[in-house]
């Protein structure tokens, strides 16, 4: 927690690069180059999901001053069971993304030199372990500072030096409005279609809350010394975020007008074979003439990368030490436990690097196979969340069986997105064109030692394979292709249908009994304007007004871990918090 008096810029940043990784880098321009700038909506969700962390999450969670999100599930259930489940669910979803993370380098390194995948995957893996084990927090925090500028500097080198490659911004925007990539608007309600407005923004919105919620996030929010320093940093990183994001983006604008201009699309000439490459593949013939500048940008790629690495990494070393070993080994001095949790940063390492051999094969842009295989955990733990922040009268049962059916509903379909044979999917935009590839291979010093798969004498055509029409799916592909942008609002919304309903048939609590130190009310939230009078009666029972109260007069003793809450009396006169147990001993705290 950085002795939870860490400031708020070097936060802010970190927090921002956590989640700006080769996903960013690689896969958002690759995104605009085949499918269009209508990606950008999605982008500019994180405003609108760091504003609802600012709402919901930061007062819910900053008083309670615990390290592990998953602490506050154990004191909203007194269910140690359901703590577990949320964080062996989170601890998973957090290693296949760690696992994408270290796929991006690699295949960006395949691109322009001869350095073998597996190579880059274990080496970024090893650096990330490496200083992330020594240094904990405070490491992770101050490094991603760095790497933010190096990544930021290789961003605009890229920009301006592709900008001024293609033609200039005028000539740019003309040859990309002329080939259908500037199609921001497309209000299509159908959510089998891969990309409209309402899913990419308010599916996004949904599905980017989720970040808020998750450990790296709540560590950084924790750390900071008063809850309006937390929302500071939220308040910053969320346009932060979409601006930086939004760089990444822009690249595959530029890369797309680059190679118009020089008339050879690389994709459809088949000089590389995957679209997350794109943006390597450019930057080293837009550099060719100054040495050090290729270097730069994959420095900054590497740095997005680490610092998502690194974080992901202390967070899943936190929430195993918190919610595994300190509770099941109480007699563990911190000697040991310290040695512990850097040994299991080891063991995520060579987890993730596991998951990153296993997505190798996988096809098409990064950022699809990132948001719609992560569905399957951020959903059900999103739910989970929502469920247990502003639903009085939930309970063990529902939360457990919202997880299982959303987890296991959403896997299935991304699973079957990612692996299906007989899918059809949506077709890249029509190509650029590939007539002066000969030249243009002829005149690059590109570091690709491998032969173009194209005659020099005769361009080759684009591959109809990819670019060709979209048929409509049937049978089960029918629903594998629904659009990948919806597949956490569908996560979220069958978990809260699911738990809703078996805590309605197992037998609810009384709401005038529900602890609401661990609950938060809705209709302050969606409807502060109304009358406070009627906002008392839609609390259906429960004491919020008495919130503020019991927080202020909350014993810090009473948080730890290991102390179960029974129940608490209110009385005209005062409050009284009465029959804790620890083990066999009763505590009365006033």
């Amino acid at each position: 927690m950085g002795n939870r008096h860490m400031k708020v810029l070097p936060v802010a940043l970190s927090l921002m690069v956590t989640f700006e990784s080769s996903i960013t880098m690689l896969g958002f321009p690759a995104e605009v180059y085949v499918h269009g700038i209508m990606f950008w909506w999605a982008l500019l969700a994180f405003i609108f999901s760091n504003f609802i962390g600012v709402l919901i999450w930061v007062p819910l969670i900053h008083p309670l001053k615990v390290t592990s999100v998953y602490q506050y599930l154990e004191l909203r259930y007194q269910s140690r069971g359901i703590r577990l489940m949320g964080t062996s669910v989170a601890g998973l979803g957090t290693i296949f993304y760690l696992g994408i993370v270290l796929y991006g380098p690699a295949i960006a390194l395949d691109a322009v030199t001869d350095f073998p995948i597996w190579a880059s995957i274990v080496l970024v893996a090893a650096v990330s372990v490496l200083y992330t084990s020594i240094g904990g927090l405070k490491a992770v925090i101050w490094t991603d500072v760095f790497q933010c500028l190096v990544m930021l500097i290789g961003m605009f080198s890229v920009i301006i030096k592709g900008t001024l490659s293609a033609g200039g911004t005028a000539k740019m925007f003309e040859v990309v409005g002329n080939s259908g990539r500037l199609n921001f608007f497309n209000f299509d309600p159908d959510p089998f279609v891969r990309h409209t407005f309402w899913s990419l923004l308010i599916g996004s919105i949904i599905r980017t809350t989720g970040l808020v919620f998750n450990q790296s996030s709540v560590q950084r929010i924790s750390s900071m010394p008063t809850q309006r320093a937390a929302n500071k940093v939220l308040l910053f990183a969320g346009p932060a975020f979409t601006f930086t994001m939004s760089l990444a983006a822009f690249e595959g604008i530029i890369a797309y007008a680059y190679f118009h201009s020089k008339g050879c699309d690389p994709l459809a000439s088949k000089q590389i074979t995957n679209s997350n490459q794109v943006i390597p593949f450019m930057v080293l013939d837009i550099f060719k003439t100054l040495p050090g500048m290729s270097g730069l940008f994959l420095a900054s790629l590497f740095s997005a990368s680490l610092s998502t690495l690194s974080s992901g990494l202390a967070s899943l070393s936190a929430q195993l030490t918190e919610d595994f070993i300190k509770p099941t080994f109480k007699s563990l001095t911190d000697v040991k436990i310290t040695i512990i949790a850097k040994l299991s940063v080891v063991v995520f390492g060579m987890a993730a690097v596991g998951v990153s051999f296993m997505i190798v094969n996988i096809e098409g842009p990064i950022t699809q196979v990132t948001f719609s295989i992560l569905s399957a955990f951020t959903a059900p733990l999103t739910g989970l969340m929502f469920y247990s922040a502003y639903f009085p009268r939930a309970t063990k049962k529902g939360a457990v069986a919202g997880v299982v059916s959303s987890m296991t509903f959403i896997f299935w379909i991304s699973m079957g997105q990612s692996f299906s044979t007989t899918l059809k999917k949506t077709p890249y935009l029509p190509a650029g064109p590939t007539d002066q590839c000969a030249a243009f291979g002829e005149n690059s010093t590109s570091l690709l030692n491998t032969t173009y798969l194209y005659s020099s004498t005769e361009p080759t055509i684009t591959p109809t394979s990819v670019f060709s029409g979209f048929r409509e799916n049937e049978g089960l592909d029918r629903l594998y292709a629904i659009s990948y942008q919806w597949l956490s609002t569908l996560g979220i919304f069958l978990f809260l249908v699911i738990g809703s309903l078996v805590s309605y048939v197992t037998g609810r609590p009384n709401p005038a009994e529900v602890d609401v130190r661990f609950i938060l009310p809705i209709i302050d939230h969606l409807f502060p304007f109304l009358p406070k009078r009627f906002r008392k009666w839609c609390y259906g029972g429960a004491p919020f007004e008495k919130r503020q109260q019991l927080l202020d007069n909350m014993d810090k003793g009473i948080m730890d871990q290991e102390v179960d809450f029974i129940s608490i009396v209110d009385t005209e006169k005062e409050t009284n918090v009465k029959a804790f147990k620890e083990d066999d001993i009763n505590t009365a705290h006033l």
